[in-house]
């Protein structure tokens, strides 16, 4: 559920990741971008909420089979990571200073 909650947080109107109306196909370069911000916001709101570590274990080797197909990209887990706290914030309520929520 986190997962799924954390891509509808990518809406033009909402933290705008450019998922508009052409989603990326499956297994491009785009998708498995999303696909990891998607999982790493939702292991950070599974930590929220006390899930326990079994499910955030499960998370990790579905994160592993993205990143191979993004090995290229060495600045790729930490851009993912910060757009997945940033989901996990808009999901969670939690509100920062302007500069600091849009830095990236």
């Amino acid at each position: 559920m986190f997962h799924e909650l954390v891509h509808s947080t990518g809406h033009e109107k909402r933290l705008k990741r450019g998922l508009g109306e052409r989603l990326a196909p499956f297994g491009s370069p785009d998708y498995s971008k999303e696909e990891l911000v998607a999982e790493l916001g939702s292991a950070f709101l599974c930590a929220a909420a006390g899930i326990s570590p079994p499910t955030i274990e499960q998370s990790a080797a579905y994160l592993d089979g993205w990143t191979l197909s993004l090995k290229g990209d060495i600045r790729l887990v930490i851009r993912a990571a910060g757009r997945g706290q940033r989901a996990a914030d808009h999901i969670r309520g939690v509100i920062f200073d302007a500069p600091a929520a849009a830095a990236e």
